[in-house]
């Protein structure tokens, strides 16, 4: 990896020097099919012609390219020693002139990472297929380039695939002559061009609108599939959320979609949720529900659709300079998400899931030591990927949404609408970005930008609360913290509201008001003289970004009346403050659990209740103590089948109970229930065991040693498909054996025999909370290999094994203090590494702080 990187600083130089005025690339992709090209990786053969002017003629640079081998290179008519100019990730360009032409014909290698030309066959048919997949810097793997985000340049793909195969590009094409010819693109970056290519399953549609001034737009739409997967397709759902995200932009942003079609494919083993390529989306076929899902799945994939579709003005037409501006694109997207998507869809309580979820993973983000401004310095290739981060998003996105209240709604879409006309087909900075929105809203920005777009972290908000004899407040303030490690304490905008129980016993709100709270205490005036609540909370609404707390009378009503709470933007802040808590070891990790059992059985948002799931074994696995884990292991798992047993059956609640059952299931009477399941033995009235339950309660047989290898191979058989040997090679990964580990271990980190989607499923099944002991030895293991696999593998493999197998489960002293002397020994290791160790690190050290406050709540 370390020469595969490029440093800003390289960067900014090429962009001085060149301008790129256009790409032919033409792609052979026959190969894909068919017997291999020899011992080494399968290949493909590129040929790409660049077009650029160069601002000092008889200057030096380079091109991009990542391949096994080059053919030719050729630069003004010169042919050029492939041999001497090309290192395997760069080709050098000597004695340039002003107007210049380059023409590389290169193999290059089909990936199984996800990143480059993805080639994926199918296990159900033995169908192949491919797609591409880029940011930040992976076009260089299928085609030579300029590989930053500021080098744009119009281009023309040709592809030659194998006969009856689909394929498609951000143009439209034309197949002729065994050959398919897209049409030009507009000026956009490299890592945003794409090509898809196989017999994929195609579903179309068309989209139309006529603007005031009678100009009629015609958007072709098409969504794509694997052929396995066109059972399971709900393509008219996806049509319908395309549409409506395409009013609603096209009502707000007054500039026409610019990129012709909209294609969107579900493609396999993919790494991310999915990527914003104009004109052609690419998504994780995981949105392709092979079973029963609940409302929130379908919210999720709605608003990823939203997302990427809000990139094509955010990102695709207006690009970030470099991506230290990656917020300009990255938070925009997912504020508009859910702005599109509350205002557009049927799924009007996002901004609940916003609270409840996305703001998490900013939280988590903002406090580990690697936290860093939405604005970020970004130096290389390297820190920009693991810059696709929560900051980047969802704390970038909370900013957001406070800018809009801050210069007001119709000031900030002005803004937006001044800065894609001003800058269409243009990269841009931070400031490019103000200076519309202060022009729209007369506001001065700068200050506001320091405070919310410049510094780290995360501020605490705490009530406090004096009251007179009467019952009545004499004075309500808000207290403001900041950790010592980044002070900064913030303007914030913020609703307080009170609450009480009424006479039937329901929690309301009976007095708000907002406030500016700026500086470490700012008294609310308004609400003086009313009377005492039984609850206050900061930042009700959900106006600003911040950590909640509780004064300590509220917080003992939420442990009795949580669940009374009527609104449910309320409980689910109330429910993320109190996560926070346990995160923060301010409350013991039993304490959460048991407030997840007394109030989540009446938590009507589906969104929520999943996500209070997962916090409840976050806390058992990560923050309860170790001598209480096998009693809270018990509760949770007895909690779990009361609420499965008592839900509403064949309703989504009762179906998440079921889903998180399996996940916690314990004791030797819940393993019983789920092989009943299995078996059809055993009932539960209203549950339906598809496909996709039957693995879910398959892992935790296999990881309790009830379910062997024939056993998993037999389920395969049931479901030989790509996802079914996702699942099969996890619940294989899980079994509780010393060979079954140093297998799994083998095949991840001595060998790259597996793919990108098959290594994330192996090391899922690995690292089971329950196999402490078992996974003891791989502690000095990993430490010993990380290196190696950062320098050998791919950015990505990379990331899923350093993260994925950090030996999280041994949290103990001695682990965190050999964290520390890698850390201390390993210096000089590639930034990126190391902060995803120090990352880990970090959440240790707040494991065994987590515990420390549970082990002292037990007396």
């Amino acid at each position: 990896m370390p020469g595969e990187n490029l440093s800003r600083d390289e960067a900014r130089e090429r962009a001085d020097l060149l301008s790129v005025d256009g790409y032919e690339v033409a792609l052979d992709l026959r190969s894909a099919v068919g017997e291999t090209d020899g011992d080494g990786p399968r290949t493909f053969r590129s040929v790409t012609t660049i077009r650029f002017r160069c601002a000092e003629p008889g200057a030096a640079t380079f091109a991009d390219l990542i391949a096994p081998s080059v053919t030719a290179v050729t630069l003004n008519g010169l042919d050029l020693d492939p041999a001497a100019v090309f290192d395997g990730s760069r080709i050098v360009l000597e004695d340039l002139l002003g107007e210049n032409e380059l023409t590389v014909d290169a193999r290059c290698a089909y990936s199984r990472t996800g990143e480059g030309m993805h080639r994926f066959v199918d296990p159900e048919d033995g169908e192949v297929y491919l797609y591409t997949q880029y940011e930040p810097a992976d076009a260089r793997r299928v085609f030579a380039n300029f590989e930053q985000p500021d080098l744009k340049a119009p281009y023309r793909f040709e592809v030659t695939a194998p006969e009856g195969w689909t394929v498609r590009s951000n143009g439209e094409g034309t197949l002729t002559d065994g050959t398919w010819r897209f049409a030009e693109t507009k000026p956009i970056s490299t890592y945003i061009t794409a090509v898809l290519a196989g017999p994929y399953h195609e579903v179309t549609d068309s989209y139309r609108r006529t603007f005031a001034d009678g100009t009629v737009l015609e958007i072709p739409l098409a969504a794509l599939c694997r052929k396995g997967l066109a059972r399971y397709f709900d393509a008219e759902d996806v049509f319908l959320v395309t549409k409506q995200g395409l009013d609603f932009f096209h009502d707000h942003f007054d500039y026409p979609y610019p990129f012709g079609k909209y294609d969107q494919a579900f493609v396999p083993e993919y790494n991310l949720g999915a990527m914003e390529n104009p004109g052609l989306v690419t998504f994780r076929e995981e949105y392709i529900f092979r079973g029963q899902v609940t409302s929130a799945s379908y919210e999720r994939r709605a608003n990823v659709i939203l997302h990427e579709m809000a990139h094509m003005w955010f990102g695709d037409l207006v690009t970030m300079t470099w991506w230290d501006d990656l917020w300009l694109k990255e938070s925009f997207a997912d504020f508009m998400g859910s702005f599109s998507m509350v205002e557009a869809t049927r799924f009007t309580d996002g901004w609940i899931t916003f609270a409840n979820n996305r703001k998490s993973w900013a939280y988590r983000a903002d406090q580990l030591p690697s936290t860093h401004p939405v604005t970020a310095d970004i130096r290389d290739l390297e820190d920009a990927k693991l810059n696709f981060d929560g900051i980047t998003y969802a704390k970038g996105a909370s900013v957001l949404k406070q800018l809009v209240a801050y210069v007001g709604r119709d000031a900030f879409l002005e803004g937006a609408r001044r800065y894609f006309k001003r800058h269409a087909y243009g990269n841009t900075r931070l400031g490019d970005l103000l200076a519309v929105l202060e022009e729209t809203s007369g506001r001065e920005l700068a200050g506001w930008s320091r405070a919310w777009l410049e510094t780290a972290g995360v501020n605490s908000l705490t009530p406090q609360l004096t009251c007179d004899a009467e019952g009545r407040i004499t004075e309500l303030a808000v207290v403001q913290d900041a950790a010592p490690s980044h002070p900064q304490l913030r303007p914030h905008r913020v609703a307080v509201g009170l609450y009480r129980r009424t006479a039937d016993g329901d929690l309301v709100r009976y007095a708000r008001a907002e406030a500016d709270v700026d500086g470490a205490r700012t008294v609310v005036k308004e609400l003086a003289g009313a009377e005492r609540p039984e609850l206050v909370l900061v930042n009700d609404d959900d106006l600003t970004y911040c950590k909640i707390r509780f004064d300590a009378g509220s917080l003992d009503t939420l442990r009795d009346h949580l669940g009374d709470l009527t609104d449910p933007l309320a409980r689910a802040l109330c429910w993320s403050a109190l996560w926070n808590l346990t995160r923060d070891a301010l409350m013991p990790a039993r304490d959460f659990i048991g407030l997840v059992f007394r109030h989540a059985g009446r938590e009507s948002d589906i969104g929520v209740l999943q996500m209070l799931h997962a916090w409840a074994r976050s806390a058992l696995t990560h923050y309860a103590a170790p001598a209480w884990r096998e009693e809270g292991a018990l509760l949770l798992a007895q909690g779990a089948l009361s609420e499965l047993r008592t839900a509403e059956p064949g309703s989504q609640h009762q179906l998440t109970w079921a889903r998180f059952f399996a996940a916690v299931a314990e004791s030797e009477s819940d393993l019983q229930l789920l092989r009943g399941l299995l078996a059809g033995t055993a009932k539960i009235d209203g549950l339906s065991v598809d496909q996709e339950l039957r693995w879910a309660f398959l892992e935790p047989l296999a990881a309790h040693g009830q379910a062997d290898e024939s056993v998993i191979d037999a389920e395969l058989a049931r479901d030989d498909t790509a996802s079914g040997k996702r699942h099969q090679v996890r619940c294989l990964a899980a079994r509780p054996s010393a060979a079954v580990k140093a297998q799994a271990w083998a095949q991840v980190v001595e060998s790259d025999s597996l793919s990108n989607a098959l290594v994330e499923a192996t090391i899922a099944g690995f690292a089971r909370p329950g196999q402490r002991e078992l996974l003891a030895p791989y502690a000095a293991k990993y430490f010993a290999a990380i290196e190696r696999v950062w320098t050998e593998r791919s950015i990505q493999i990379g990331m899923y094994v350093v993260r994925g197998l950090f030996p999280a489960l041994q949290d103990d002293r001695t682990t965190l203090e050999a964290t520390e002397s890698w850390l201390a020994a390993h210096r000089n290791a590639a930034p990126a590494l190391r902060r995803l160790v120090l990352e880990a690190a970090d959440d240790m050290a707040r494991s065994l702080r987590g515990q420390e406050c549970d082990a002292a709540s037990a007396g």
